[in-house]
């Protein structure tokens, strides 16, 4: 059995057999007027099925819905149809999704540019529940009267008791006026802030908040300097200083120990360095160390990341991997080992990412002080770690957990797929049986430890959800945003509820109503609708009233020229639309318009008239084009306006191009214009195609009747217009004889030959531009000879070669070549002075009425200086009647003498180079030119980039903007200006080819281009040169974003920090 064919079901039928049967139709109709009602059903299109899964909307058939909607579970990029998801984006961002994931989770701080720095800080504070408490402990008329600490704590209060993920951290950043676009060290803010608010908090009558900076952060340390004759500590020694955090180095140390044992060894004091003792009354040797008296409960690690490096005068940050404890034990570390045991637990890792020390990111790894767990802290976004700081998967960008037992068992452990060597515990730190977790990462930047004691006695303050903790003058106010933030939520959703039970209800209506549209039998009643409401309606969420007007015609009613923008619809769906939306006006299948139909028959009979009419014109017109066809009365019109008329196809009526036949054989005074004259080309064509082709023009443009200006056979050309061609014809024939009797006079200087040179003969001297411009004159002798460009006057170019201060040369003539005892006079077309012979002078003077006299001379002289311009410098000439004439001599003597020219007048060398100095300043000004730079690898650069970067270039030549690959290298274009520095140079560089400018070698030529101040016109750089850079690659690659983050930084005047910010205004005004 074979299987059904279904390949043409839903082929959309072609129109040419409609389209015959509509035109027989309309014939009918403009012959007769009478019109039946398949007449209508017919030209109406009534007849045609109702469409089934065509997939799009067919103008061809109004019973067609396809298209309108998507097929099942289809979607579109807009509209009602689009992704549900897509079509809520309108609402705005939804409140909901900032909401806490859970209510002892921590919250976050927005990043207002380059503020992670201070977000982190505030974070390690805030979750540091006895500095946390103590600032909720603050009485409220305090808070009045310093903005600093009001904000801190209703910041604090935001991140304990508000119910949103992320907290704007906007008014406490602009309280401390910081710039939120500039990168600032952490460390320092740290220090900063902590001293601003020891100042604010004395101000408080708690006692308790007064001084817990100092209570959780101070330390005392003393620098001792020791005699190491008498044994005895100078009196400084016993001096305490305070301390917040200890700075430890970390170049050359691989954990925390090494790094204390370095900051409280023991210095020796000898030599140029040796110390004054009171005791001994003399310069001594001694030890000097620092001492450790009192730590404080919360200690922090400053690890120098930062090192400065003298020979590049620039920072650089160092990132290798640096070990630190879960767990530090600092009895031994103190000078008085009395106090009891002081265990310290890592609470806090503040991350600096990135390898540059003026930019990066900041982030926090806190540990959370109720239940053990870590949280990643990066500005709004909040993570949980885990029981590790780094988290318990895969770690974080370079930095990773190494957990090490210092027990006896399981030394050789694997963490993390990296496998590490376990040592037994030597540090005083730990005790021999404990097991320890030792950590490791390349961008620890700072490190909290919390004394375990002060940690389990102090005063905790309860999770987030206890909110009675929180001061009522806190707790009001986040109770009302907490409201505000759930109101915003639950109007969002009831928003996003109403919109997606509506869209549900119109696509259900959509869908409905398109089922019940099409109308089943040509006898039921409908309605016509608009195709594009239709559409509107089937494709928009809130759709418009209905809007008939553009399908009426001006009788009211539906036109036959508008079924292609209308559809038949059932009385049932027509009525349910319009009881919805409202609108019309109303069409029904009785509203079509008589008086449209009779029209449009009657225009399409006129279309299919004039279709056949051209035709049969047209078949004349190409016989006229062939000469065939010269019978009987004729008539001129233009070749070029009829070979067009010719190409139009599927014309139905008159257009504009049919306009002017004979326009352009009409001249100024209003007769036929001779044939010889420009666009005046014409042939002859019979009476009946010319009256054709008038009849056209006259119907598209009535008021021009010179366009179509009838010129008979026997029309005589204008005699006024044949009198200038005939002028013109002969001035250019005269013209013609000149050029032509230049080139055969100056045959040789014509064709641009070199001219033997004889020494002592007399020669001429004109401007090589001239002669250059002279020769595109004369060549051009053809139909062209009278549109060439004439040189300029030969008598005003010998002036101008003069100066007017010393009456001599401005120009020098082109340098002599000697071969084979031959001279001969180098070519060029633009540059410097050609020698001409007597004969050529003497013919130029007479073709160009110059005077004979004021020429510019020359002779040839034989020198053994290198001078060559005899005319500008002393020399020794050798006369003719020196030179052996001998041909065994010649290229033994002559080719060690170097020719030269004696001119007359002398060359102005004082004018000629203050000229090719304003010449160069001008050429070193440049702007925004392009320059051609290679990267070759390999030490050499290939011969052909050679030849290129040593070749002089041209300011006015174009090049390519593309970059290019050849075989040595890479090259590409760049936009420079004469002011731009080598170091800007090496900046573009760096981002075309990834090479850093430390590494960059920059050559022209063979020439090596040092240094980075020079600008591009101090090294005679110009427009068009040819660069060439190679890789040393003895630096380590760095991203260009960081030194483009130090430009920014050094132009702001970086080092002046947080000056003019309110962390540094009471050290100023107290300065």
């Amino acid at each position: 059995m074979s299987r059904p064919t279904t390949r043409n079901k839903n082929k959309r039928q072609r129109p040419e057999d409609s389209d015959e049967s509509s035109s027989k139709i309309l014939r009918k109709i403009h012959s007769t007027g009478e019109i039946t009602q398949d007449d209508i059903h017919h030209l109406y299109l009534i007849w045609k099925p109702v469409c089934q899964g065509c997939r799009v909307n067919s103008k061809d058939s109004p019973n067609c819905f396809c298209g309108l909607i998507p097929p099942p579970n289809g979607a579109r990029k807009s509209g009602l149809w689009q992704k549900m998801s897509d079509i809520v984006v309108a609402l705005g961002p939804d409140p909901c999704k900032d909401l806490r994931s859970c209510p002892n989770s921590p919250a976050g701080l927005t990043n207002l540019g380059a503020t992670c720095y201070a977000n982190s800080i505030v974070q390690c504070l805030y979750m540091n529940t006895s500095f946390r408490s103590g600032v909720f402990s603050l009485e409220p008329d305090l808070l009045k009267q310093h903005p600093v600490l009001d904000q801190l704590a209703q910041l604090f209060a935001q991140l304990h008791a508000s119910e949103m993920a992320f907290i704007d951290s906007a008014p406490f950043i602009k309280t401390l006026e910081l710039d939120n676009g500039v990168q600032q060290d952490s460390h320092e803010f740290l220090t900063l802030f902590l001293s601003l608010l020891e100042r604010s908090l004395s101000h408080s009558k708690v006692c308790k908040a007064r001084t817990i900076v100092q209570d959780l952060f101070r330390g005392r340390v003393s620098h001792v300097t020791r005699c190491s004759m008498c044994g005895k500590d100078s009196e400084a020694s016993s001096t305490m200083e305070d301390f917040y955090e200890l700075e430890l180095n970390i170049k050359g140390f691989n954990n925390l120990d090494e790094s204390l044992e370095d900051y409280l060894s023991v210095e020796e004091l000898h030599g140029e360095n040796q110390y004054f003792c009171e005791s001994c009354g003399k310069r001594v040797d001694a030890t000097r160390c620092i001492k450790l008296r009192s730590l404080p409960t919360v200690l922090n690690f400053q690890l120098k990341r930062c090192v400065f490096l003298p020979k590049t005068t620039t920072k650089k940050k160092i990132t290798s991997a640096f070990s630190f404890r879960r767990q530090l034990n600092m009895t031994r570390r103190l000078s008085d080992h009395s106090q009891s045991e002081l265990i310290y637990d890592l609470s806090a890792i503040l991350i600096h990412k990135g390898t540059a020390v003026d930019s990066g990111h900041y982030v926090a790894h806190i540990k959370d002080e109720f239940d053990g767990h870590w949280w990643e802290f990066d500005d709004e976004h909040v993570s949980k770690l885990g029981i590790h700081p780094f988290g318990e998967g895969p770690s974080t960008v370079k930095s990773e957990p190494i957990v090490q037992p210092a027990c006896s068992e399981q030394l050789g452990s694997v963490v993390n797929g990296n496998p590490i060597n376990i040592a037994p515990p030597s540090s005083p730190d730990i005790s021999i049986g404990s097991c320890q977790e030792i950590f490791s990462s390349t961008d620890a930047y700072m490190l909290m430890y919390t004394h375990r004691h002060d940690k389990e006695n102090s005063g905790k303050l309860g999770p987030r959800n206890f909110k009675d903790a929180l001061p009522s003058h806190l707790s009001k106010e986040i109770e009302e945003l907490n409201v505000s933030y759930v109101s915003a939520c639950q109007e969002y959703k009831l928003k996003k509820d109403r919109l997606v039970q509506n869209i549900k209800e119109h696509r259900e209506e959509v869908r409905l109503l398109l089922s019940e549209a099409p109308v089943n039998s040509l006898e039921e009643r409908c309605f016509w609708i608009s195709t594009d409401w239709l559409r509107q309606w089937a494709d928009v969420v809130t759709p418009p009233t209905i809007d008939n007007t553009p399908i009426q015609c001006l009788h009211g009613r539906v036109p036959i020229s508008k079924v292609g923008t209308m559809k038949r619809v059932s009385n049932k769906a027509w009525h349910q639309l319009l009881s919805k939306y409202g609108g019309g006006p109303e069409l029904s299948s009785d509203d079509y318009c008589i008086d449209c139909l009779k029209d449009g028959a009657k225009t399409m009979v006129c279309i299919d008239n004039y279709r056949d009419r051209r035709a049969s014109m047209k078949e004349l017109a190409e016989a006229a084009l062939a000469g065939t066809c010269l019978e009987g009365n004729l008539y001129y019109i233009s070749k070029a306006w009829l070979l067009q008329w010719i190409r139009r196809k599927n014309i139905d009526t008159p257009c504009d191009a049919d306009s002017g036949p004979t326009a352009s054989l009409r001249c100024p005074h209003g007769e036929l214009l001779p044939e010889q004259a420009v666009g005046a080309k014409r042939l002859l064509v019979p009476e009946n195609l010319w009256l054709f082709l008038c009849e056209s023009a006259t119907a598209v443009k009535a008021d021009d009747p010179l366009g179509c200006s009838p010129f008979p056979l026997d029309s005589e050309t204008c005699t006024l217009c044949n009198k200038e061609l005939t002028q013109v014809a002969s001035l250019e024939d005269s013209l013609r004889a000149a050029k032509i009797k230049q080139r055969q006079n100056h045959e040789k200087l014509f064709q641009g030959k070199s001219i033997p040179l004889s020494p002592g003969s007399r020669y001429h001297l004109l401007p090589s531009s001239w002669l250059s411009k002279w020769r595109t004159y004369i060549t051009s002798s053809g139909k062209n000879v009278s549109s060439s460009v004439e040189p300029d006057s030969l008598d005003d170019i010998l002036d101008s070669l003069k100066c007017d201060k010393h009456s001599r040369l401005l120009e020098r003539p082109l340098d002599l070549t000697c071969k084979r005892g031959v001279i001969v006079q180098r070519i060029s077309a633009t540059d410097g002075l050609t020698i001409i012979t007597e004969s050529d002078w003497k013919c130029f003077c007479e073709e160009w009425k110059v005077p004979e006299g004021k020429g510019i001379y020359a002779e040839i002289y034989y020198s053994c200086t290198a001078n060559k311009l005899a005319g500008s410098c002393e020399e020794m000439p050798l006369l003719e009647s020196q030179l052996d004439p001998s041909v065994d001599e010649v290229n033994g003597e002559l080719e060690s003498k170097e020719p030269i020219i004696k001119t007359n007048p002398e060359i102005c060398e004082y004018c000629i180079g203050e000229r090719e100095s304003s010449e160069l300043t001008r050429k070193l000004n440049y702007y925004d030119e392009d320059i051609c730079v290679f990267l070759v690898h390999g030490k050499e650069a290939p011969r052909s980039v050679l030849e290129a970067s040593g070749t002089i270039s041209e300011s006015d030549r174009r090049t390519s903007k593309r970059s290019r690959r050849t075989s040595g290298g890479n090259s590409i274009n760049l936009k420079v200006s004469g002011s731009t520095s080598i170091y800007q140079l090496k900046m573009m560089i760096w981002e075309s080819f990834g090479v850093v400018k430390e590494n960059q070698t920059l050559h022209k030529g063979s020439r090596e281009i040092e240094g980075e101040s020079a600008t591009l016109a101090d090294m005679n750089i110009f427009p068009g040169d040819v660069l060439w850079v190679t890789d040393s690659e003895i630096h380590e690659n760095r991203d260009i974003a960081d030194e483009l983050s130090k430009q920014k930084m050094d132009l702001q005047q970086a080092e002046e920090g947080f000056r003019g910010t309110l962390l540094t205004s009471n050290l100023l005004f107290q300065g």
